[in-house]
């Protein structure tokens, strides 16, 4: 009995597809784009038809437990994959579309195998040596793209609850960066992190206020004897 022919392209019709059965297609999708703090992560996929992985789809759509199963399948099963990131300097020095273009680019050229193209999820591409295609919402329309999403964001999850055991006061394990109400209350309370992005409001915010405060140091002359 023939195995059944796995669609990767399940929101792709075939006469909409930039590329032929002959190109090596990768995924890529970023996770991080939004949080205050943290790098932004991007991920390149090349799936191996031979080997396809069940219930691949956005992972926004998923639960961080069925995210973390999948990742292992991905990477086991998968011709090639690649993990890349851009750092908060690199984010506030560029802003954050050309770091998340910048990360992108660094996963595809991290890959073990040179694709022929690289399908994008969103709508625009990084400048790259190979072609590239944008396509929006492609984390729900392309496999390797979905895969690509699973992949960063499991990445991107796992940097913060690394930088929680390092700055436990910002509770990065349970918000991962995002702008929530427990994460702006601790940036309020301990002021901004080395990991916080200076460019993003409302830390930027709260630099400003720092900056026009006046010195704590100076305190009250009441009480102090002079000779």
């Amino acid at each position: 009995m023939s195995k059944k022919r796995v669609n990767f392209y399940p929101g792709l019709p075939p006469r909409l597809r930039p590329f032929t059965d002959l190109d090596i297609v990768c995924g890529v999708d970023e996770a991080g784009r939004g949080p205050l703090a943290g790098p932004v992560f991007a991920a390149a996929v090349i799936l191996d038809p031979k080997r396809p992985i069940d219930g691949l789809r956005d992972s926004k759509k998923l639960t961080e437990a069925r995210r973390d199963e999948l990742a292992p399948q991905i990477r086991e099963y998968a011709l090639a994959w690649a993990i890349a990131e851009a750092s908060c300097d690199e984010i506030d020095t560029l802003n954050i579309l050309h770091a998340t273009m910048l990360a992108m680019r660094r996963a595809v050229e991290a890959l073990s195998m040179l694709p022929t193209i690289a399908l994008i999820d969103g709508n625009r591409c990084p400048p790259m040596a190979i072609r590239a295609h944008a396509v929006i919402e492609g984390d729900d329309k392309c496999h390797a793209i979905s895969a690509a999403s699973i992949l960063a964001k499991t990445a991107r999850d796992a940097e913060l609850v690394r930088l929680h055991a390092q700055y436990p006061e910002y509770c990065f394990d349970q918000h991962k960066g995002y702008s929530t109400a427990l994460h702006l209350e601790r940036l309020r309370l301990h002021g901004p992190s080395p990991v916080h992005r200076r460019s993003f409001a409302p830390v930027r915010n709260l630099l400003q206020v720092d900056l026009f405060a006046p010195p704590a140091a100076q305190g009250s002359l009441e009480g102090v004897a002079f000779a």
